[in-house]
């Protein structure tokens, strides 16, 4: 009997064909025995793979999302780039220069580290040559802020404190007399060397209820008309806002609460020339004084019954305790204080631009043309936050900290004449 190999195109589970072997039956056929299991559908495997297939589907739409989003923000992106680098090429010439500003230079970063954010998120997607050139180009432009940032630590803040040195110095300089620190003898001896202990006079003529304000001999050395006059001006509103002063003759009338004057400089609390903070000094026959909301400095004639006002320069001047005198307490409205001492008068206040560092400016009253001026304006480095008074003795600014409950102490002076400060003042002179 011959025997025949047949091949069958079928499959098996393996899925390679199968052979099957055949012989010749009686009448000549061929007789074959298959098993029917090898023909059976891989059901199965058929829907796993149309599972796959569904996914990648699912996959390929979202990628194809993906990429029409990141070819959308793409543009947007190199715009920015290209801004940024346009807006990065003045800071790198300033930088060779030292004279780029700090702030802008920080919120230039602030924006490149957004843009690296969205960079990263579309690289992390796409990661193509387009993606990874914006990587590189934003990361150039990140050194190049760093490198800004560190000579900013560097160099500018010494370059600024020169500046401000210098301009202290041609304050100096300018247009004061030749014997500023020798006027009339009063002060040949530098700074100041004892304080004394505290003068306690009297209750306040207007009762224990009102608790701020201001009062004092008045100050100008030569005046005739009000030479031995003592004042006193309260703050009536809510113990900031006055517009009342009154003036006694004589130390002895002053004590006793007789033979008073009062005078009216505004005609509300709340009128533009009323006073704001307890800081008015009675100089000769005018109150010098902080005027209501502003960064001004009023001058009230007791002749004329006339205000006059002058703006302190700097870049935003504080008032309404923006800037005051604290330490552990804030002293309410004391953002402007009038000063006077033997050589003329002065305004200590703080701006923005000066970091929030006390500001001296020396004022002048010109008779002829009935102005008030400011003739010269030295900055500090003293944070004035940090000081719980300060007052000017020939020319000198003194500031003063809180040591405890029974003690003050003079720790810091900066002399006008020289522009120069000292911060380490001996603490044994405390009062």
């Amino acid at each position: 009997m011959l025997l025949l190999f047949l091949l069958l195109l079928s499959f098996g589970d393996d899925g390679h064909a199968q052979y099957v072997l055949g012989h010749f039956g009686d009448n000549g056929s061929c007789v074959c025995k298959v098993n029917s299991n090898m023909w059976s559908f891989p059901a199965v495997k058929y829907e796993a793979v149309m599972q796959q297939i569904q996914s990648c589907e699912v996959s390929l739409n979202n990628l194809d999302k993906q990429v029409k989003l990141s070819n959308q923000h793409l543009p947007h992106i190199q715009a920015v780039i290209k801004n940024v680098t346009a807006r990065l090429k003045p800071y790198q010439y300033l930088h060779n220069k030292g004279l780029y500003t700090p702030l802008s230079l920080r919120l230039l970063g602030q924006e490149l580290s957004q843009l690296e954010t969205d960079i990263s998120t579309i690289h992390s997607q796409l990661n193509n040559a387009q993606t990874q050139k914006l990587s590189k180009e934003v990361g150039k432009l990140r050194r190049d802020v760093d490198k800004m940032k560190a000579s900013d630590t560097i160099n500018m803040k010494t370059v600024k404190e020169k500046l401000r040195y210098l301009k202290n110095s041609a304050e100096s300089c300018k247009s004061i007399p030749k014997d500023f620190r020798g006027q009339e003898g009063y002060c040949l001896k530098g700074l100041i060397r004892n304080i004394s202990e505290p003068i306690v006079t009297k209750v306040s003529p207007y009762g224990k209820t009102y608790i701020s304000g201001s009062w004092g001999k008045q100050a100008q050395m030569n005046s005739e008309g009000q030479k031995s006059s003592y004042w006193v001006q309260g703050l009536f509103n809510n113990h900031a806002w006055g517009n009342t002063v009154r003036v006694y003759q004589t130390y002895e009338d002053f004590m006793a609460s007789v033979n008073h004057k009062d005078f009216t400089f505004a005609p509300s609390y709340t009128a533009a020339s009323a006073i704001e903070g307890p800081s008015a000094v009675l100089y000769g026959e005018a109150l010098y004084y902080h005027c209501y909301r502003s960064p001004d400095v009023c001058r009230y004639d007791l002749n004329t019954n006339i205000v006059k006002r002058v703006t302190l320069p700097g870049t935003e001047v504080g008032f309404n305790n923006k800037f005051q005198y604290c330490y552990y307490d804030c002293r309410p409205y004391s953002d402007i204080d009038v000063e006077a001492d033997e050589t003329g008068l002065w305004a200590l206040y703080t701006t923005v631009g000066n970091h929030g560092n006390l500001v001296v400016s020396r004022l002048i009253w010109d008779s002829e043309a009935e102005m008030l001026n400011v003739s010269q304006t030295w900055e500090t480095r003293l944070f004035k936050k940090a000081v719980s008074n300060a007052f000017i003795v020939c020319g000198v600014l003194y500031a003063t900290r809180y040591v405890n409950e029974y003690y003050e102490e003079v720790f810091y002076a900066f002399d006008t004449a020289t522009g120069r400060e000292d911060n380490s003042l001996d603490p044994h002179g405390r009062r």
